[in-house]
């Protein structure tokens, strides 16, 4: 990495050391900019049936944009004439296969196959005009130790990097439950080793709440996140329904202090994203969850 590439890395990472997350300070006077989408898949209204009609529904209901999954079956012409007919934006994809073909698998034939498909994802997201693909970075399970998920993903990955550099791309690791990068710091290590602009983290804010507090999260990744995922999360849920149940409440009737998370991000200075990624349905159900949004933003 050169000089100049080295200052606009540190620059992304609001040249914030590792151990020094914590110190980012509340900012008096919040001023944001965000901006909402959804996930392609939520648009289930039955009047909704081609591209074109949920591309047109979403931004009727004031969504400003739709991430699309990648590799996927869909039509990138009719995708790019929905975009256009709507002045919708497409953000950036989602890796398909990131779960089936993670880049931590023992088989280096299915971490090549994982790698193939990042990169046909990468090539779809500059297609469309997005700027980053959300992708798992690895899992860990009882095949997988912690320390081979570590190593083998960053390996795998780094393969990808001129790829995304050549496409002017970021590749975004989401926090999943996936038994990996347990913490906010090794999130943030994680990420700096790779040593490149072109790796950063969509953050979901939801799947944060289990174990943790996603307001700290935020404040320790700063500026290495690049995108919000909002969800919500219901411990008392977990608790009396079984733990996958938490995720059925609704947008701001879970546990996720909103006022403290937007008040972490005013402090980091990010303004760009926030993506559902909740429970689909008909047109009344994404306009609640407009409406939700645009409250959580304003909290």
């Amino acid at each position: 990495m050169d000089a100049l590439d080295r200052r606009r890395f540190l620059q992304l990472s609001g040249g914030v050391a590792l151990t020094a997350g914590l110190a980012l300070p509340l900012s008096p006077t919040p001023r944001r900019k965000m901006k909402k989408a959804v996930k392609l898949g939520m648009v289930q209204d039955p009047g909704a049936t081609t591209v074109a009609d949920k591309f047109q529904l979403l931004r009727d209901l004031g969504f400003d944009g739709v991430e699309l999954d990648s590799p996927s079956d869909l039509d990138p012409d009719e995708v790019l004439a929905a975009k256009e007919a709507s002045g919708l934006a497409i953000p950036g994809v989602v890796d398909s296969v990131h779960w089936g073909k993670p880049f931590s698998h023992p088989d280096p034939d299915v971490r090549r196959q994982g790698v193939e498909a990042l990169q046909t994802a990468l090539r779809d997201c500059a297609r469309y005009g997005g700027t980053s693909v959300l992708v798992v970075p690895a899992v860990v399970n009882k095949q997988v130790t912690y320390d081979q998920a570590y190593e083998r993903s960053q390996a795998e990955i780094r393969q990808v990097l001129p790829l995304a550099a050549e496409l002017g791309l970021r590749i975004a690791f989401e926090n999943v439950w996936n038994q990996f990068l347990l913490s906010p710091l090794e999130a943030a290590r994680y990420v700096d080793e790779f040593e490149s602009e072109h790796v950063g983290w969509h953050f979901d804010v939801g799947n944060v709440v289990n174990y943790g507090w996603p307001e700290q999260w935020v404040r320790i990744l700063a500026g290495r996140i690049l995108k919000l995922d909002i969800k919500e999360f219901s411990r008392k849920r977990r608790d009396e329904e079984g733990l996958w149940k938490g995720f059925d409440a609704k947008l701001l009737e879970g546990d996720c202090d909103w006022p403290a998370v937007m008040a972490a991000l005013d402090a980091i200075g990010y303004e760009g994203w926030g993506t559902a990624e909740i429970s689909g349905g008909d047109r009344a159900h994404l306009r609640d969850t407009a409406e939700r949004m645009d409250r959580i933003f304003a909290s």
